[in-house]
């Protein structure tokens, strides 16, 4: 276990300091708590002299009832747990990609394309090809503006748990080289080595092809573009607590609003993606049916039903309900009092923060 320390030295320079590699026999909590006082005991420090800790968002670090963070609490109230705010936004993708099925399988069956898709150099090189095809034809079309850095050549990224952004940019890159990609699973499909890989070529054929796939593809690029915006704001090394906060209260306004307004945009993205694309669109109108369930065990809900309530509001909600929890109100209060001791113009957050109360 590896230990830094941040504090302020004689002058009033804060100081960060490796202080060293602790052997821990397991990761449990008790364990890491023990491996710390060993190494505070050995330098002389004290327990109850800490005003801060950070961790990563493991369990055994960050649980509310046994994780290292509660257990020094336990002896020290002061020592609050601030969190990297970029880490704590990725957690709430990761936990909203886990926790929805709809979201899951979408980020599943985008996984699966890559083992089809650039499984190999050949499969790779082909897509490149069919790729930069399709972009000679905008171009002799005008369909695409021309200038310097536009145009870049994408590849598949596969969305990553500690890799911020990657969820969107993953979704980005399938977005743009769709065409490309089915292009390149059509040819898989006709001439694959064997009959699993011409069968799982013909699996995603199915899944890209379906309106689902359409309409969650929308509604995540509309939420995840909201939160990487923030993501790309927070990870500036010149940004300040103040400013991350607002940013943090501008994100859940802008996916409420999403939420209350957004509906009637986000479908007509979805049809904009489906008519460019050939996919069959379905009637808003018509039962919702299961696939695999018997019409006449069908529930009385729409497919706007199904859509709207099941799957936008829902998936919505679960993001909004995740930045709730993982930017609390106890941590929220904490770094804008902390803000507030800036001697930027003059100590004025500060001052407009007496004037508010």
């Amino acid at each position: 276990m590896a230990v830094v320390i941040h504090y302020v030295n004689k002058i009033g320079i804060v100081k960060e300091r490796f202080i060293g590699v602790v052997h821990v026999q397991n990761t449990t909590s008790l364990s890491l708590k023990a491996g710390i006082d060993s190494l505070l005991a050995e330098h002389s420090l004290s327990l109850s002299r800490i005003r801060s800790q950070g961790y990563d968002g493991a369990s055994n670090m960050q649980g509310k009832f046994n994780g290292l963070k509660t257990l020094i609490l336990n002896e020290n109230q002061c020592a609050y747990s601030i969190h990297c705010f970029s880490h704590q936004l990725q957690l709430t993708l990761v936990a909203l990609a886990r926790d929805n099925n709809y979201v899951g399988d979408l980020f599943d069956e985008i996984g699966k394309l890559l083992n089809v898709v650039g499984s190999s150099c050949k499969r790779n090189d082909l897509l490149r090809q069919k790729q930069a095809e399709k972009l000679k034809e905008a171009l002799d079309d005008d369909e695409i503006e021309t200038g310097r850095g536009l145009n870049q050549q994408l590849a598949p990224i596969r969305a990553g748990d500690t890799r911020w952004g990657s969820h969107y940019k993953s979704l980005v890159n399938v977005s743009c080289m769709f065409d490309s990609i089915m292009d390149v699973l059509e040819i898989i499909e006709r001439e694959g080595e064997t009959s699993t890989i011409r069968n799982d070529a013909t699996s995603r054929i199915a899944y890209l092809s379906s309106f689902n796939f359409a309409f969650t593809l929308q509604l995540m690029l509309n939420i995840l573009g909201i939160t990487h915006d923030l993501s790309q704001a927070l990870q500036r090394k010149d940004q300040n607590i103040a400013n991350a906060m607002k940013l943090v209260r501008v994100t859940r306004e802008q996916l409420e609003s999403m939420r209350n307004d957004g509906w009637d945009s986000l479908m007509d993205k979805t049809r904009a993606f489906c008519v460019k694309h050939n996919i069959s669109l379905s009637n808003m109108d018509d039962k919702w049916v299961l696939p695999g369930r018997p019409r006449h065990n069908v529930d009385e809900r729409t497919y706007e039903f199904h859509y709207r309530v099941e799957i936008f509001y829902t998936v919505v909600d679960v993001d909004l309900e995740e930045l709730r929890h993982r930017f609390t109100e106890t941590n929220t209060e904490l770094l804008t009092c902390v803000s507030c001791l800036s001697p930027c113009d003059q100590f004025s957050a500060l001052i407009s923060l007496n004037w508010s109360d």
